[in-house]
């Protein structure tokens, strides 16, 4: 079955012209990442405060990995799990996110030097100084945080609990 088209799901080219028109706006552009293989309370509590981190104004970018980006992550069992487009469209179906773009890459590095967000996010689990693309976004003034991490939560965690099932 196919899923029906959400115009939150971007490609580079299509994202691009968009966040320029925001920023004439005056928006900020905040930008985080990851697989979000199996969506969890975790992903949504991270997300949720990323977007917290801006205005009413402002936008959130979520670049996602695309199946072969995470397979060559090396994450067991082979994952991702979901396909890219199921986990787009998860993703773009979260009121916190405005924008969803893939990229194939191991990092978003070229992702976010394209995008120049003026906030870049990761979880807990990533400190601010190893953060990917964090000198890009700190070379335009722009800020690099990393929030902590809901307690107990994670896909590996939640694979684990339905192996044992």
């Amino acid at each position: 079955m196919n899923l029906p088209i959400s115009p939150k799901i971007q490609s580079l080219s299509g994202l691009l012209p968009l966040l320029e028109a925001a920023r004439k706006r005056g928006s900020k552009i905040i930008f985080t990442n990851g697989c979000y293989d199996i969506l969890h309370p975790g992903h949504v509590d991270l997300l949720t405060r990323c977007r917290a981190l801006g205005g009413t104004d402002d936008l959130l970018v979520l670049g996602l990995n695309s199946d072969a980006s995470v397979r060559r992550q090396g994450k067991t069992p082979p994952r991702p799990l979901n396909a890219f487009a199921d986990r787009a469209f998860v993703l773009a179906g979260l009121a916190a996110i405005d924008f969803v773009v893939g990229f194939e890459e191991d990092t978003p590095q070229n992702l976010i030097e394209a995008v120049q967000p003026d906030i870049l996010v990761k979880g807990g689990d990533w400190s601010p100084e190893k953060i990917v693309g964090r000198e890009c976004v700190l070379r335009r003034g722009g800020q690099v945080i990393s929030l902590p991490l809901l307690p107990g939560y994670s896909t590996t965690g939640l694979i684990e609990k339905i192996r044992l099932l």
